[in-house]
């Protein structure tokens, strides 16, 4: 009943840009972007709560901006200055628990997308 679509993934070359969205089913509290490159395990790459509170890994603070439209119960992921090293699946993620801090640890999340695929040549 409760689903997440990704869309907006591609190839682009380095320093490009990409904005990836993710549209649920319903609002959910907290929402999130994960990324998966080949033979690599899943990493928190950004995440957004109900107050607008938002965290970022270190590798993308600067470039990458998560925001959402709860009219739209969408989410969005703009990602600049993009590096060979971004490419990966990205995946949307969602949970309506309610931790004192923000968290990118894929276990505290109950919903995610199928994802999308983006492709930084160099």
């Amino acid at each position: 009943q409760i689903q997440l679509v990704e869309s907006g993934g591609g190839s682009v070359q380095a320093g490009g840009s990409l904005r990836l969205a993710c549209v649920g089913s319903v609002n959910i509290p907290r929402m999130a972007w994960f990324r998966q490159g080949p033979g690599s395990e899943r990493e928190g790459v950004a995440t957004i709560d109900q107050w607008n509170r938002t965290k970022y890994a270190d590798s993308v603070k600067g470039r990458f901006t998560i925001s959402r439209e709860r009219a739209k119960a969408t989410l969005y992921l703009q990602m600049n200055s993009l590096k060979p090293e971004d490419s990966a699946m990205y995946y949307c993620a969602a949970s309506y628990r309610s931790p004192t801090l923000l968290t990118l640890a894929g276990q505290d999340y109950t919903y995610w997308g199928q994802g999308t695929q983006v492709a930084v040549s160099s």
